[in-house]
């Protein structure tokens, strides 16, 4: 009998491979299509996203450059191959992975480019394997930093035109080193002029500039608070930056700051750029705080002086220290709620199969469905368009097929598909917006008080679909009787609002209805594509936009 040698793998915590930053199922799928004989076949993912963050109007697309590295030096090694052994991947499989580089295609957005939802970001077009194992790094890469430069536009105040000096300080509140390093070039991606993190500059370069002077530590090692800036001054006598409230801002921090800056008057008197050049404060109320050191700095003749504000601030905080408080700073530190995103810590990027090539070169659309209209995804290889007037002001994009001819100066019509998704869910029960709302609030209100009575009276008026009403029961429900609520309210009210509208045939009533549409309503573009497939030729599915326009149009994606 043959003797079996089984050699274990042993954990490594210093070993780093971008190729293996994969989910379990992703080397589960390849596998099973690699044996299966679908190695060559290529494959087209999209790569998009739902909702912008915070439900603003816009995002930023970030994370291309880190993305295209990766695929780049993408490779597997012995380590790699030895661990996927363990862990129950064929032999052939992991062969091929030993001499394997990624070769498909990246389409994306330029980075730092303006996007909305459902148009790509991101599309990849290569053989099964490459396709599916980047899928976890293509979405932690491209959400991560999207996210962080959308946050940065807000709180620098570029999404308003109103654009501020924001320096990124959040690298010791990051989550992980390489959030830090990527969040702090994402950061300034969205307009931050520099962050604290040293190891960002050394990787990205000046472009993201180190920057920072001293903290309460520094100041409470001396003996006194002029001590230590004196200390600092002499040292730093060129950049000059004090840090003012370790003791008392106005009893302390202030003279030793106005005293320092004489001191250096009177020791570099014809080197007018050797004078304090800003004072941050890092507590209090910051608004009060800045106009009292202003006026005071102003009465000494020191103007030139520039407050500097830190502290748990955000784009909120920002501007109404600004707009209503009148604060007056010339930049800002801002840590936590920009590093990770705080008001709304996740991008929500998805990656989805829309294609796949047959033999004879064309492209079998491929789509997820869902009883949800915002799950379903756009099916087919497609490109985006993004169309301009006259002015050159861009008024929408356009998600075309790929190859489909978008002409400069010639009408275009577009199918918005959201426009046809007129039906309201919950749970698979449909309404009409227009015509059933006030019935499904009656009933709503039945059932919430069913579980036990509930002031239902002041709903507001702005609610005008199912999932914004429950919400709002929900809460005031919890609000009400807090002793009486339970974590699955909401699994139970959707229960009973869907048994309740069974028993009613509501369903069957909206769909026979004259007023109800199909949540896809075909367009005449899709119809023909719909006859063409049932006669086994050539066809595509068209979506896009309802809108015609005479534009200049611009190709956004860079192969």
């Amino acid at each position: 009998m043959s003797e079996i040698k089984v050699v274990p793998y042993i954990p490594d915590e210093d070993y780093d491979n971008p190729a293996m930053v994969v989910d379990f199922y992703e080397f589960t799928m390849a596998n099973c299509l690699f044996l299966n004989g679908f190695k060559d076949t290529t494959l087209v993912f999209d790569m998009f996203f739902r909702k912008n963050p915070d439900n603003q109007g816009y995002s930023i697309s970030a994370g291309q450059r880190k993305l295209t590295r990766f695929l780049l030096n993408y490779h597997f090694n012995e380590q790699d191959v030895h661990w996927l052994r363990t862990k129950g991947m064929s032999e052939e499989f992991c062969e091929y992975l030993r001499t394997y580089r990624w070769k498909g295609d990246m389409y994306a957005l330029p980075e730092g480019t303006v996007c909305y939802p459902h148009v790509q970001m991101v599309r990849i077009e290569c053989d099964l394997v490459g396709a599916i194992l980047i899928e976890t790094y293509l979405l932690q890469t491209m959400n991560f930093h999207s996210l962080i430069a959308t946050k940065a536009t807000r709180i620098t105040g570029l999404n308003t035109h109103t654009p501020r000096s924001v320096m990124e300080f959040g690298t010791r509140r990051a989550q992980g080193e390489s959030a830090g390093n990527d969040g702090a070039y994402a950061a300034v991606l969205g307009g931050c002029i520099g962050t604290a993190n040293c190891l960002a500059e050394m990787k990205y370069g000046s472009e993201v500039k180190a920057v920072g002077t001293v903290a309460h530590s520094f100041i409470e090692f001396f003996p006194t608070e002029f001590d230590a800036f004196k200390a600092f001054a002499d040292t730093y006598p060129d950049s000059v930056s004090l840090l003012l409230d370790t003791y008392n801002i106005m009893e302390s921090g202030l003279p030793n700051l106005i005293k320092l800056d004489d001191y250096l008057i009177e020791k570099y008197p014809d080197d007018p750029n050797r004078r304090v050049k800003s004072a941050r404060i890092d507590s209090g109320d910051l608004a009060r705080g800045s106009k009292r050191l202003r006026k005071a700095l102003d009465a000494a003749g020191k103007s030139y002086i520039k407050l500097v504000a830190s502290n748990g601030l955000d784009e909120k905080k920002i501007a109404n220290m600004e707009l209503y408080e009148h604060a007056h700073f010339d930049s800002y530190g801002v840590g936590e709620n920009l590093i990770t995103s705080a008001s709304d810590p996740v991008f929500g990027g998805v990656y989805k199969l829309v294609a796949v090539k047959r033999p004879d070169g064309s492209y079998q659309p491929k789509m997820k469905c869902s009883d949800s209209a915002s799950k379903a995804i756009i099916p087919g290889k497609k490109m985006p368009w993004r169309l301009y007037d006259e002015n050159g002001q861009a008024q929408c994009d356009l998600i075309a097929m790929d190859g489909e001819v978008i002409e400069a100066g010639k009408p275009v019509t577009m199918e918005n598909i959201e426009a046809c998704a007129k039906l309201l869910y919950l749970s698979g029960v449909m309404l009409d917006d227009k015509h059933s709302m006030k019935y499904f609030v009656q009933i709503a209100r039945e059932i919430t008080t069913s579980f036990y009575p509930l002031d239902t009276s002041a709903i507001p008026a702005e609610i005008s679909d199912p999932d914004d009403l429950t919400k709002h029961l929900e809460r005031e429900y919890q609000r009400q009787h807090p002793e009486h609520w339970f974590e699955d309210w909401r699994q139970r009210f959707t229960h009973e609002m869907q048994e309740f509208f069974e028993k009613k045939d509501l369903i069957e009533k909206a769909a026979s209805s004259n007023q109800q549409k199909p949540l896809y309503q075909p367009t005449a573009h899709s119809k023909k594509a719909h006859s063409e497939k049932k006669r086994k030729e050539k066809g595509c599915l068209g979506v896009c936009l309802i809108l015609t326009v005479l534009a200049a149009l611009g190709i956004l994606f860079l192969h």
